[in-house]
C-alpha cells in the first residue's frame, strides 16, 4: 500500500510533519470584502485578524472547489498513490466531506477513504499526524483507521468565545442560545456533539467559564484510558491561551499540553479572542 494522508487547512499541524512526503493540504476558501482568501496560501491567521478588524463586510467561507480536489487525488494516483486518507473538518461545520464521499466514485484507480474528524484544529491535526507515522511504521490501513477511530472517539473540546454573534450569523449555532447569551450576558460553553457546536453551560462570568472548562478537561482525563494530549487554542488571544496552559499545567502536571491556533475559517465563525480547551487520546 502506499498511502497519502490529505487534510485541509483548519488542521492545526505540528511542525514535524508539515513537510512529510505524503502529506498533502487542501485550501479552504475566506470571502473577505469581496475578495477570496485561501487559507494558509494568501493569508495565515495573524495578518487575517488585522483585516478582520477593518472590514466592512461579514466574513463567510467556502468549500474548495470540487474539480482542484479531484485533479489533486488524481495527481497523487499520478505518484503512485493506491490509497487516501482525506481527513477533514465537521461535517457539523462544513458540508465538506460529505461532498468528498458523494465524490469518492468519480476517482479511478485509488481509493479515497473521507474521514469525518468531527472537529477541527489541533484535535484534527493530531489525527492526520498519527495516521502519517502509523504508515511510517508499516501499519495496515485497518490499524490505521481503527487509531483514528479512537482518537476521534476521545476527543472533547470546550470553547469560550468574546461574541456568539460571528457563529449566529455564519449559521453554526442556533439563535436562541445568542439570545439567551444576550440577554443574561452570560459566557457559555460550547462544545462538539456529533460534530456540531453547540451551547455545552451557562455561565456567568469569562473566569468561572475558564475554570468550569478546566475542570471538564480533568474529568474527560479520567475517562480516557490510556495517554492524552492536552490543547489550548486561540484566536489571536495568546496571552489568554499561555495563562490557560500554566493552569492547566499545575492543575494536571503529568499532562502534555500545547498551544494553538485557530486560522482564518474557524476564527471566522468563532470570532476574534476566542479560546478552546481540547483534550484527546495519544
Amino acid at each position: 500500500m502506499k498511502l497519502a494522508v490529505v487534510t485541509d487547512s483548519t488542521a492545526y499541524l505540528p511542525e514535524r510533519i508539515k513537510n512529510h512526503p505524503d502529506l498533502y493540504v487542501i485550501p479552504i476558501p475566506v470571502i473577505l470584502d469581496g475578495k477570496i482568501y485561501n487559507e494558509g496560501i494568501d493569508i495565515e491567521a495573524d495578518e487575517y485578524y488585522g483585516l478582520l478588524k477593518n472590514s466592512k463586510d461579514f466574513p463567510t467561507t467556502s468549500q474548495p472547489v470540487v474539480g482542484e480536489v479531484l485533479a489533486l487525488y488524481d495527481e497523487l494516483k499520478a505518484k503512485g498513490y493506491d490509497t487516501i486518507i482525506s481527513i477533514h473538518l465537521s461535517s457539523g461545520i462544513s458540508g465538506f466531506v460529505n461532498t468528498l464521499f458523494a465524490m469518492k466514485e468519480d476517482v479511478k484507480g485509488v481509493t479515497v477513504i473521507p474521514y469525518d474528524s468531527k472537529i477541527t484544529s489541533m484535535p484534527m491535526g493530531h489525527m492526520v499526524e498519527s495516521a502519517l507515522d502509523l504508515n511510517d511504521q508499516g501499519t495496515s490501513l485497518e490499524e490505521i483507521l481503527s487509531h483514528i477511530d479512537r482518537i476521534r472517539d476521545n476527543t472533547y473540546a470546550y470553547l469560550i468565545v468574546d461574541d456568539l454573534n460571528n457563529l449566529v450569523r455564519g449559521g453554526r449555532l442556533t439563535n436562541g442560545a445568542a439570545l439567551i447569551g444576550g440577554l443574561l450576558k452570560i459566557k457559555p460553553i460550547l462544545t462538539f456533539t456529533d460534530g456540531k457546536i453547540v451551547l455545552f453551560e451557562k455561565i456567568r462570568s469569562s473566569k468561572k467559564a475558564f475554570a468550569r472548562a478546566e475542570d471538564i478537561i480533568g474529568q474527560r482525563k479520567t475517562e480516557i484510558a490510556g495517554p492524552v494530549k492536552l490543547y489550548v487554542i486561540h484566536a489571536n488571544n495568546l496571552d489568554v491561551a499561555i495563562s490557560e496552559k500554566e493552569k492547566l499545567q499545575k492543575k494536571y502536571p503529568d499532562a502534555e499540553i500545547e498551544i494553538g491556533h485557530f486560522g482564518p475559517v474557524i476564527g471566522t465563525h468563532l470570532g476574534e479572542k476566542a479560546v478552546g480547551l481540547a483534550i484527546s487520546a495519544q
